[in-house]
């Protein structure tokens, strides 16, 4: 059954694309027109500029169906658009987010488990609303073909009138279009089809590599454990995942959320950065030498990484995973996945992260030579279903959100949901802890935390991450960095690290900071990006270990 009842003879394709790229315009632009209207309110006779901006925008799709769409393409692309901007149109409009370059980067990278966590029922509406219905009409109507003479006239007829009135209104409203692109950039994220469009031809340039499969590039090929040093490290990094920094009362948040970290005596520097938002670009370039200025470059993902170097030098290397993968950091060392209860021990709704907990003593014992360096990856407070981040006995602050559609709770239910993840969080550093604090006997022991991004918890219309960091709150780039030290741990003095809490640090600094902690010497260290260089001890352990 056809919604509409259409002309025997069928429409042009030019009419087709004219009401397609209509629907889409007024439709499918929700968080666009609304952005538009939060920065411009209607007032002092705008009202036609900002008409304007729709009929623009709603321009460059015309233009843009008009350069996809031929004979026998035309529906099958009018079909594919309504479809994916229908997606698009849902998580703009219900988390604010952006669809760019990183976000489908992340997207791509995204497991199945997380896309589940996404899944609802005003999705389903979103899809079926604004694409399946529309696109069952397309694929209903009947279209008349003039011949390729006429059409190609017609086609060009279309762009240049459309173009024109474009250009017509660009200059009529001039002062008012040089503040929209100059001032605010970000406006046009949130235009469905055209930047998510934009974005995939620049992903497409950014991360898809033709060509690419070539060897590895070598890094640090001359680093070495020194003979000075005889005594074992044993480090444990956690790579946390969307917490941030101003939920951790370490850092002066006013609910508890670190009991059992303030009980350790943990350090936390309070000043610590992303280098992306989201975990496809920032879990990289937590391990990547060239760090914020090579994230998301082919050179980076073409060339070694930390550990590459840490397991070149002797050190013993593992990467427990309980997240969606290690995004191309692990693959050339030993790797261990803890999100199935076939492995994972610790799992009810969800494997917890607490399970990966259990391969620590194994491999330790397993490994009587060498330093040990071993890597777990959190599930952490990945969102939007925050509650299921957390087994129930640490659900303290409520009520807390039980749904992934946060439009349906209220800040406070959200906030709490965030909150006892982070609590949980708490607890797995601390039950990760005491088993560096067993070990510590045989061992320099430490442990380093950072999360890789923050979130957006609602301020200002803004959920989860992923944004361009050019317009990303300080949430989702002001992250939680964690350290703690062993009683055995002699190589830094205490007091000084912990005049170092408010410096400015970021993820470019873990690199040379754990190359420090394992004291591997390499031309490729550089001791100013070590955040405990200035605070290590290195000429009295020479002397004395000599």
């Amino acid at each position: 059954m056809v919604p509409f009842r259409l002309p025997r003879t069928g429409l042009t394709s030019n009419t087709l694309i004219l009401l397609v790229a209509a629907f889409l315009t007024a439709f499918g632009n929700g968080a666009f027109i609304s952005n538009v209207l939060k920065t411009y309110p209607i007032m002092g006779g705008n009202a036609m500029a900002l008409l304007s901006v729709i009929i623009v925008f709603g321009g460059a799709t015309i233009i843009l169906f008009a350069m996809l769409c031929f004979k026998h393409s035309t529906k099958p692309v009018l079909i594919l658009f309504l479809l994916l901007s229908a997606l698009a149109a849902y998580f703009m409009d219900s988390y604010g987010i952006v669809i760019n370059d990183e976000m489908l980067h992340n997207i791509v990278l995204t497991h199945p488990a997380e896309a589940r966590d996404l899944a609802s029922l005003k999705l389903l509406v979103y899809i079926a609303v604004l694409g399946i219905v529309p696109a069952l009409a397309v694929s209903r109507t009947p279209l008349r073909w003039r011949g390729l003479r006429v059409e190609s006239f017609a086609r060009l007829k279309l762009v240049g009138i459309t173009l024109s009135v474009m250009v017509g209104l660009v200059v009529a409203f001039g002062s008012f279009y040089a503040s929209f692109y100059r001032e605010h950039k970000v406006l046009r994220a949130y235009a469905n089809p055209t930047y998510y469009v934009y974005s995939v031809i620049k992903y497409a340039t950014r991360f898809l590599a033709p060509g690419s499969s070539g060897p590895v590039v070598a890094i640090g090929a001359d680093s070495k454990i020194p003979a000075w040093d005889t005594h074992r490290e044993l480090i444990i990094m956690v790579v946390g995942e969307t917490a941030r920094a101003d939920r951790f009362s370490l850092n002066g948040y006013q609910r508890d959320t670190n009991p059992m970290l303030r009980k350790a005596n943990a350090i936390s520097f309070t000043n610590f950065w992303a280098c992306g938002t989201s975990t496809a670009i920032s879990v990289p370039c937590m391990f990547s030498l060239g760090g914020e200025a090579a994230a998301g470059s082919r050179k980076a993902a073409a060339s070694e990484n930390l550990l590459d170097v840490l397991q070149r030098s002797g050190v013993n290397v593992l990467w427990l995973e309980n997240n969606s993968d290690s995004k191309g950091v692990a693959v050339r060392v030993p790797f261990q996945d803890y999100r199935s209860a076939s492995v994972n021990p610790v799992c009810d709704v969800e494997c917890r992260d607490e399970g990966m907990l259990s391969a620590l003593q194994p491999y330790i014992d397993s490994h009587p030579k060498g330093d040990i360096f071993i890597v777990l990856h959190q599930m952490g407070n990945h969102g939007p279903a925050y509650f299921l981040r957390y087994p129930p006995e640490f659900e303290k602050f409520t009520p807390a959100c039980k749904t992934n559609e946060l439009s349906r709770c209220s800040r406070e239910e959200i906030d709490n949901a965030y909150d006892n993840a982070i609590l949980y969080t708490d607890h797995f550093l601390a039950k990760t802890i005491d088993v560096l604090e067993k070990n510590s006997g045989r061992f320099e022991a430490a442990l380093f935390y950072v999360s890789d991004h923050g979130e957006s918890l609602g301020e200002n219309g803004m959920y989860l991450h992923g944004f361009p960091k050019f317009v990303a709150p300080e949430s989702q780039l002001r992250v939680p960095a964690v350290m703690w030290f062993g009683s055995s741990f002699d190589d830094v003095n205490i007091p000084e690290i912990h005049k170092k809490r408010g410096m400015r640090f970021s993820h470019d600094n873990i690199f040379h900071t754990v190359l420090g902690f394992l004291e591997i010497e390499t031309s490729i260290y550089r001791p100013e990006l070590d955040i405990l260089e200035s605070a290590r001890l290195h000429d009295e352990k020479r002397v004395a270990r000599h």
